[in-house]
Formats: C-alpha cells, structure tokens, sequence
C-alpha cells in the first residue's frame, strides 16, 4: 500500500513538473476586454462565415467582429446567446433563453433576428438555455437540457431525452453526436437518436466537445475524465501528458487546429494543446498572456488563429503563427545576441545573460521545446555577442571578453567587446580577433585554451562591425560615425602596419551609417543607398552589381547570411526580410511585417541556427521565426467594407456590411443595389477591414473615390474614410489593404448623389427651353430692338434728310421767294410803269387833245393827227404784253395754262384781266393798263365772274389767288 502511494506520488510530480514547464516560446496573444468589444464579459461561443467575420455568443447577445469593428445585435428577450454556428448560406444560428434562430443580413446589409420559436409546439417552447448547436448538411440541431430541436426545410422536429436531460450535443465528420443524462451517447441517423455507447459502457463520462481525429476515430473531450476515442462502437481512454490536469480541472470545450492538434479550454488552467500521441504541446494561461484561465469556448478560424471565449472577455492566439516570441524573464528585456550551444539556448540581454534547455533535433521547431530560463551568475550588464570558436561559447560583454564555462565567465580581458572574428576557417582556428570598445584585440588558442587577449597596436577606435580578410591579412572595420576602416595587419597580427579610412568621398553615398560583413564569400558595404564593394584597383566603393537585383538602393543596415545561402537583412526602417539566392528562387523576397519595428535599431541581431529556427533580438525579448513554417502558409488578406453611413447631426447607415443577392450573402455590391442619394446626403464614412487577424497592426489601407479623387491615397493604417459635400454624381469608392507580402483584391461601393431639384436633369431641360425661349425673346427683342433703333435711326436720318430737304427747300425757297420777290418787285414795276406810262400818255394824250382843239386852225394838224395815231398805237402794241406775259409766268407759273385748261373758251383780254386782277390791281389800274375805261373794266370783271360760273358771294380775287 505504502509502495502504491509512493507510486503515486511520483506520477504526480512528474505530472506536476511535465505541466509545470511551458513551451519557451509563445505566439502572438491579443485581449479584447469587454469594454473594447461593449458587451458581457461572458463569452460561451465562436464560430466564423465565409467572410471571415467573427461571431461570438456573449451574456448580452451576438458580438461580431471584423477585425477593426465591433456590433452588437440583441435578442427578442434579450437573453445571452450560448451558442453560434453558420451554414453554408451564412445564415448565423444562434442560441438564446427559451428562443432561437437566425440572423441574416436584409438588403441593406443589416443583421436581422428571424426566430424559429414559433415553429415549435407552444408547450415546448419553455426549453431554458440552448446550449450546443451542431449543423451537417445545412440542417440545423439545438440543444436544451429538455429537448433538441432539429430545424430542416423550415421545419422543426422536437427530440425528447430518453432519460432525464440531454446533456451534450456535438457534430464531427458530418456526423451529429449527443448524450444524455445517464450518459449514454447517440449518434443520429436517418431522423433516429442511435446508442452507439450504451449507458453502462460510458464509463460514467460527461462529453463536452467531440473533435475529428482519424477517418473512423473521433476524440471525445471530457468534463472532468480525461479524453477518449471513439472508434467502431468502442470507448477508448487515450492518456496524455495533461491527464493530471485534465482529470482534476474541468474541460468546458475543445477544437480542432489544423495541424493535427487539439485544443482543449479548462475552467481554471487555461488552454491545453495536444497532438495525436498525447503530448502537451503548448499551454496558455494567464501568465502567457490571456486574460483569465476559464476558457469557455475555442475555436480556430480561417487563418489558422485561435479564439477562445473567456469567463471575461475574448483572446486571439496566433497558435499557427510562424512567428512567435520568447522572453527569458517577465521584464521582457533588451536582447542583443542568441545562441545555441551544447543543448541549450543563450540569450544576451541587457542586463545579464539567461539560458534554458532545448531538446529536439536538427529541423525541429526548438519554440515548442519546454524549459524555464535561468540568469546566469556572475553575468551582468549588456551582453553584445555571443560566438562559438573552437567548440567554446564566447561572450562579448560591455565588462570585457570572457568564455563561458560551466555556466561561469572567465574573462579574457577588462575592455568593453563587441564582437569577434576566428583568423582561420578551419577549425580549429589558431587565433581570433576582437572588436572592442576602443581597440582590436587578439586572442591565441593553445594547448585548447584561449589565453587572455593582447591588443593589436596601431588602431584605438570603437570597433563595431569587423570582418577578417585572411587572404589579405586584412581587418574591414566600420565605425558609424567615422567611415570604413580598411586595416592593414602584420604577418604576426600584433600590429596595424596601415590603416585607411573610407568615406564619402571614397565612393560610399554618405560617411555616416555605413556597415561591413562578409555576404557570399565577399566583403561588402550596407549603406542607405544599398550595397557596395570595395575595388582594389581603384581603391574606391562601388555599387555592388552583384547584389543590385535585391537591394536596389534599399537603406540597408543590417546583413546575415544563414546556411541555406539566404540573405537576412534589416532595413533602415526597421522592416526584417529574406532574400533567397538559391537558383529555383533567387531574388524571391519575404518581409515579416509581424515583427516591423520591434527590432533594437542600432544593435541588430538575427541568428540564423537552421530555416526552422531563425532567431532575432528585439525590444521585448526574442522573436523566433519558423522559416520552413512561413514558406508553407497560405494566408488569404481578405478585405472587408464594414459599413457606409451618411454622417450629419444624425448618422444613417446605408450599407451595413453585407451584400445580399436573391437572398444570399455575395462577395461584392450587386448591380441592383446601387442607392440614389438626395443632394442634402453628400456626406459619408466608410469603414473596411482586413480578417487577417493576427496581422492586424501591419495592415495598410489605400483609398480612392471614383468620380472624385485623381489618384489612389497613400497607404495608411487608419481603416476608415469620410467624404464630405460630394457635388451631384456617380461615385465608385475603392478600398484596397497590404502588408509587407501581400495585396487584397480591390473592394468596390457604387452610389450615386442625385442632383437638387434645381439640379435635376429635368431642371435642365426646363432650363435649357427657358434659356433658350430667353435667348430666343432676347434675340426678338433685340431684333425689336434693333428693328427699332434701325427705325429710329432711319427717322433720325429721315428727319435729318427732311430738315436737311427743308434746309434745301427753305432756302431753294428763300431763293424762289427772294427771286419771286424780285420778280414781283419787277413784275410791280413793269405794272407801275406801265401804268404811269398809260397815265403819262393819257396826260400827254389829253394834253395834246387840248392843244389840237387849241389849233385846229393851226397849219400842222396832220401831224398832230400822226402824233396820236403813233400814241395809240403805243398803246395798243403787244410788245408790252408779251413781257408782261413772262414776268407774271415767271412769277404764277402755269397761272395761264390753268385757267386755259379748265376754261377753253377764255379770251386773251379776259386773261389780262385775270392777271391784273390776281396782282390786287385797282379797277382804274386796270383800265390804265388795258386803256379802257372803269366802266369797260367793271362789264370785264362781271363777264368774266359769268364765265368762271362764280357765285356772287365768291370773291374773284381770292378765287384766283388759289389757281397756281
């Protein structure tokens, strides 16, 4: 018995110090607290559609998360969801209190509830908490402890437990497991619950996930027993390196991960991963990096990364991650070197040196290995270099260079180190050569011990990077402020015989920063404009042909070649990357964006033990790098459009993250779903993601908004974008994302911004016929107006032409009137004398008619008689008429030819008298002129009123004033 107990005993420790001891290295662990997610703390469920999106079953409802953002959506009754799982319709089933169904997006893209309960007898609907779903062939199981609920071409079937409760419920292999309260476990076929495991053959095990481990073998993770086997009807007890925990703590759930491990999430011990033999791979726990240790649900999605649901709050582990981290103690220190030696890994810090066992062999991931660091005694301070020569560990330490032996220094010298360089490449070599703090040290092996170190004479600077030429019996040094030193030994290396400093002006593109190592059996330059090499002929730098292709004018700063002929480097902005210079992949290059920026800048370190285990000197720590591993990932950076809201005093979603086609969830916006946008809706945010989850820090985004934009944003990590007053249009936003090696496809959105009504094409036709009817009334008018202004200045010119007519007329008048004038003064005077010559003839006539009475006795009467037969025919000649005639013509022109034309039978003697009297002659001047009497000239003047058939009230003079 007490033999037994011993036993016992012993097993236990051993369980104790197997579980005790963790893996040295961890991936990446990421916390969402409940106030980053703003949600319960609880979280019972994980599950993942064919986006990516993460679903997770939380104590207030259904958490979603696309790896920026974070949504919420309630139940009915606002109960916790305990269980999630999504079809192949990426219809996301759920789990609530006495409620169940589906969530799916509306056209929208929002997440709608569609619940099933009434589908079910009221009487059944009662059923508490679903605690487990399974879905095989988009046919959905719910299970209560009353009832599970089989959900099938929008029906629901009810399966009451045999006894008491059903208490799991589970699907591996397309197939649906259960198990009720007596613990008998079933199977389900063809509509029927069958015992594959009878009661009496449970081994009284409670199941709490059934995980796929062979073509006809499934795992079955316990409550509290342990794991099992379920193979050809049979329940196997598998033992594993966990069984101590296992057995003594609860198992709440468990996964699959894709490279034949299992998962398994306790109560109170964190995660526990296992591989097909039982071995305890990896654990997580609080003093990992999780959040608390009651894990009560794990699940791995797309991209190889485990989420688990914890008792408070929600862990990502990057478990699948090539990447993971290794930190020798809790103060995450500086690191500046590793090494591997004799079964055991170094790593020199900033403050002392620690190691820790490793087992495994030659390709094995040595991250996975178990073992607790120890800091070594009599080791302090900062630790630049740790170097294996002649089969001994060498530390260059900031007190001096010193061999470690039996885990304590021997130093062989008192000055500052950096670094160390073997004389000769066969082991084993005869001397080494110590770069130091102010000096080149050299250091004699005889006998199989290194004597102390003795300083090569001729050289006192600080001695960073050295690289030993032994064909030239030359020492390349590189100081970052100085130059290059190119040092000229003595045969017997005691000495420096000559030494050149290499600058700027030596062909390198700058004095400062530049940085030596052998690389490819050459000696070579990492400058910020590349890679140079030296030209002895010329005694000048050149820019290195040789390495052109893979470093064309990269600000390198840091070179290592591993033994696979692959070139490591870190660049001036701290990105770390490979070249591959192998023929089947040369030029082929891979940049690490997980580990960018957390490199020490100024202390590079990358130690390349084999391509499974590269090791790196960091901030925190060590990052390790599974080469092999990161070769063989398949990572998808897939992109998501989150949501499109219109921002304003009030935001309005318009696009919630999913695109809905015929009534399923499709990878791009549908051609029937491009909105329209009013004119006061110009202002909008875009939110997009990346699922590459465990990337989520290296991812940049790049947008552009065609129809706006002129050229593609500049890449950045900010995931969202605003537009602000959009002008009326057609718009395409693009988004794309990137890490260091990889590119997403390009995630389109169509709108479209319609004009205001006074913008409308509409509004443009009325314009444009009102702008036209204007143009057209515009032109009318101005032709009007024109016309008119012609008219105008037609009668402007009119009247000018008529006041310049009547200018003419006045004065052709004037001179009508001045010639009428003076013809009548003419024609009066010719009357007047003719009248005074009638009267001085009649005088004479009279006179002489008295003096011939006087003499008629007188002896000279015939000539008397003579004299008056001259006088009287003065008096009756024509010849004074005739100019009288053209004179009173000139005067009244056509006054004769009038009154001839209306009066035919007019005399000549009634025309004279016509004339005279149209002069306003007196009736005596008349009869002067016409030598008749008064009386003959009255008998005219009433003859010819006769022949004028003038009235008697008609004036004859006025009459024949109006005839011209």
């Amino acid at each position: 018995m007490k033999k037994r107990f011993l036993f016992i005993l012993l097993v236990c420790c051993c369980y104790g110090i197997t579980f005790g001891q963790s893996q040295i290295a961890s991936p990446k662990v990421v916390n969402y607290s409940a106030e980053q997610y703003n949600s319960g703390i609880q979280n019972w469920a994980v599950a993942q559609d064919k986006n990516g999106i993460l679903y997770f079953g939380n104590k207030e409802g259904l958490l979603t998360f696309n790896g920026k953002f974070w949504n919420k959506f309630s139940l009915p009754n606002y109960t916790g969801i305990k269980s999630v799982k999504v079809d192949s319709q990426n219809r996301i089933y759920v789990g609530g209190e006495d409620e169940f169904g589906y969530f799916f997006p509306n056209q929208q893209g929002s997440l709608k509830y569609h619940s099933l309960l009434h589908l079910i007898p009221e009487k059944e609907r009662h059923m508490a908490h679903i605690w487990n779903m399974a879905i095989v062939n988009d046919e959905v199981f719910f299970r209560s402890l009353s009832s599970i609920l089989h959900y099938k071409n929008g029906a629901v079937r009810v399966y009451k437990p045999r006894e008491v409760a059903w208490v799991f419920l589970g699907s591996v292999n397309a197939n649906v497991f259960a198990q009720g309260a007596d613990h008998t476990i079933f199977q389900f076929d063809s509509g029927r619950w069958k015992p594959v495991i009878e009661s009496s053959a449970a081994q009284g095990i409670t199941i709490t996930s059934v995980l796929a481990y062979s073509r006809d073998t499934v795992m079955l993770g316990t409550l509290k027993d342990g794991v099992f086997l379920l193979a050809n009807g049979k329940l196997i007890k598998k033992h594993t390196a966990a069984d101590y925990i296992l057995q003594t703590d609860r198992v709440f759930s468990g996964t699959n991960i894709s490279n034949n491990w299992f998962a398994l999430g306790t109560a109170s011990s964190g995660l526990i991963i296992l591989d097909k033999k039982g071995n305890l791979l990896q654990r997580y726990s609080y003093p990992e990096g999780l959040q608390n240790d009651n894990i009560r649900a794990a699940f791995e999605d797309s991209n190889g990364a485990l989420w688990l649901g914890l008792d408070d709050g929600i862990d990502m582990i990057a478990v699948n991650s090539a990447v993971k981290y290794i930190q020798p103690d809790r103060t995450k220190q500086v690191t500046f070197a590793i090494k591997v030696f004799n079964g055991k890994l170094y790593i020199g810090s900033s403050n002392g040196l620690y190691s820790t066992t490793i087992a495994g062999t030659q390709g094995d991931d040595l991250s996975l290995s178990k073992g607790t660091f120890e800091k070594l005694k009599n080791v302090h301070g900062q630790i630049w270099g740790l170097e294996e020569v002649n089969n001994q560990l060498f530390v260059s330490h900031e007190d001096g260079l010193a061999i470690l032996q039996n885990g304590t220094p021997r130093y062989l010298n008192n000055a500052g180190s950096w670094m160390l360089q073997p004389v000769s490449n066969v082991a084993p070599t005869p001397q080494v050569l110590a770069g130091g703090y102010f000096s080149l040290e050299l250091i004699d092996y005889k006998n199989g011990v290194f004597e102390n170190s003795k300083r090569v004479a001729g050289i006192s600077e600080s001695l960073r990077f050295i690289v030993y030429d032994n064909a030239a019996n030359i020492v390349w040094a590189s100081h970052p402020y100085h130059g290059i030193y190119k040092l000229q030994l003595s045969p017997d290396l005691k000495r420096v015989t000559h030494q050149s400093l290499y600058t700027k002006n030596d062909g390198l593109p700058a004095t400062l920063y530049n940085y030596v190592y052998r690389i490819h059996n050459r000696i070579v330059v990492a400058t910020e404009k590349g890679i140079y090499e030296y030209n002895p002929s010329t005694n000048r730098f050149f820019y290195s042909d040789f390495f052109k292709p893979y470093f064309d004018h990269i600000p390198v700063i840091y070179l290592k070649e591993d033994n696979d002929e692959n070139v490591w480097f870190v660049t001036r902005a701290k990105e770390v990357g490979v070249i591959e210079l192998k023929e089947e992949k040369k030029g082929q290059v891979t940049y690490f964006p997980e580990i960018k920026d957390k490199i020490v800048g100024g202390f590079e370190s990358i130690y390349p033990y084999n391509s499974s285990n590269i090791f790196i000197g960091s901030t925190k720590g060590v990052l390790h790098i599974n080469y092999d591993k990161f070769k063989e990932r398949k990572t998808n950076l897939k992109l998501l459009l989150g949501g499109v809201k219109i921002t304003g005093e009030t935001d309005s979603m318009i696009f919630d993250g999913y695109f809905v086609e015929n009534g399923r969830v499709v990878n791009k916006q549908p051609e029937n779903s491009v909105l329209s946008l009013g004119p006061d809706q110009n202002f909008l945010h875009f939110e997009f993601a990346s699922t590459l989850y465990p990337e989520q820090s290296n991812i940049e985004y790049s947008c552009f908004l065609e129809g706006l934009d002129k050229k593609w944003s500049a890449w950045g990590r900010k995931s969202e974008k605003d537009y602000t007053g959009l002008p009326a249009g057609s718009y395409v936003f693009k988004v794309k994302a990137r890490n260091a090696n990889l590119e997403s496809d390009v995630v389109t959105y169509r709108f479209v911004i319609t004009p205001a009504w006074y913008r409308s094409p509409l509004s443009y036709v009325t314009y444009v016929l009102v702008l036209i009817f204007l143009i057209y009334r515009l032109f009318h008018r101005q032709r009007k107006m024109h016309k008119k202004e012609q008219e105008k200045l037609s009668y402007l010119n009119q009247l000018e032409r008529d006041k310049a007519d009547k200018e003419i007329i006045r004065l052709q008048n004037e001179k009508l009137e001045t010639d009428l004038e003076f013809k009548n003064k003419e024609l009066a005077n010719m009357v007047m004398h003719l009248v005074q010559r009638g009267k001085v003839i009649e005088k004479i006539k009279s006179e002489l008619a008295v003096v011939a009475k006087n003499n008629q006795e007188s002896h000279n009467p015939r000539n008397f008689q003579r004299l008056l037969r001259l006088i009287a025919e003065v008096e009756k000649g024509e010849k004074d008429w005739e100019q009288f005639t053209n004179h009173f013509n000139v005067v009244h022109a056509n006054f004769f030819k009038v009154l001839q034309a209306h009066y035919p039978d007019i005399t000549v003697n009634e025309l004279k008298l016509c004339a005279f009297i149209k002069m306003n002659l007196s009736t005596k001047e008349i009869a002067h002129l016409s030598n008749i009497t008064i009386k003959a000239v009255e008998v005219a003047r009433y003859r010819l009123r006769k022949k004028l058939s003038l009235q008697t009230d008609t004036n004859l003079y006025n009459f024949l004033v109006q005839i011209s």
